[in-house]
């Protein structure tokens, strides 16, 4: 079974750690070339690359306070830190995309005065090419890893690479635009930028809501609650199951569980089966790290 303490040995750690220096390099990279090539949407992907590396030494930091065991002041242990750490990342890229924004429709009403040169140089889309082949790269392993561990933090860091991705695509449009179509579509590239940033709020805002519903500790779905009911019942001596809840805490999922026994039973007898139904689910692999469970009699 899958638990939260496996981040602690997951070659998803060592990839969002490579990211680091990935971006670190790209962001060099594609900054000083958007800078000397005169486009301004090179510059903002440049800047998103930049932001990419506070949020993977963030979402890192907090999945590995969140792998911690419970402890006195903290009884359901510290999963709760890996959905902070989204929220955090969410709302660092949606104040990028608003910096980002408000310099390029500066740079649109000045390239249409003439201010601002336009993108001349072929060699930024090759840098373009290259970004968007290392990134999806990246996306596809790391978000392979998120979905087998269940992590919305981690899964959140992928789309950030996923969403470099449609940065890139949209600003090899706009640059090709501008440096093949001449000065008449020097605005091009600023254009280019605006669409960027709808693509980096609409992934700020898809990632903030899904870390907001863990806070609020939102049932995680109808087809594992069915699942955890059909599974209890399966144990001998189990008449019915009901009231099952589950939540989402980091890497780890804790459940709350109701079931119905012989009301004759004695107590060490519906004891035995309640934690044979805890085992049972336990070692289900649905990713369960506890479940409380609440025996009742049957109905007369």
């Amino acid at each position: 079974m899958t638990t939260h303490r496996d981040f602690k040995s997951t070659f998803g750690q060592n990839i969002m750690l490579s990211g680091v220096f990935l971006n670190l390099f790209l962001a060099f990279i594609k900054s000083m070339t958007g800078l000397f090539g005169h486009s301004n949407v090179l510059l903002a992907d440049g800047m998103d690359s930049i932001v990419d590396i506070f949020t993977s030494l963030i979402t890192w930091g907090a999945m590995k306070y969140a792998t911690k065991p419970p402890d006195q002041d903290h009884p359901y242990g510290h999963g709760k830190a890996e959905s902070l750490a989204a929220i955090a990342g969410a709302l660092i890229l949606l104040g990028t995309g608003i910096v980002i924004s408000i310099f390029s429709v500066h740079h649109i009403i000045a390239a249409s005065h003439g201010r601002y040169p336009h993108p001349t140089k072929t060699y930024t889309l090759a840098i373009l090419i290259v970004t968007i082949c290392i990134k999806e790269g990246f996306f596809r392993a790391l978000a392979f890893e998120a979905r087998k561990l269940g992590s919305i933090a981690m899964l959140a860091q992928a789309w950030h690479y996923r969403s470099d991705v449609f940065i890139s695509l949209t600003a090899f449009t706009g640059i090709t635009i501008s440096v093949f179509g001449g000065s008449k579509y020097a605005s091009a590239d600023d254009w280019a930028t605006l669409v960027v940033c709808l693509i980096i709020f609409y992934h700020a805002l898809r990632i903030l809501a899904a870390s907001l519903k863990e806070i609020m500790d939102t049932q995680v779905s109808r087809d594992l609650e069915n699942t955890i009911l059909k599974l209890a019942c399966e144990i001998e001596g189990v008449k019915s199951a009901e009231k099952c809840r589950v939540r989402k805490s980091g890497l780890a999922l804790l459940g709350d569980l109701h079931i119905r026994v012989d009301g004759q039973l004695s107590v060490l007898k519906g004891h035995a089966i309640s934690h044979q139904v805890k085992d049972h689910l336990l070692n289900a692999n649905l990713a369960l790290e506890d479940i409380t469970l609440h025996l009742e009699p049957t109905p007369r």
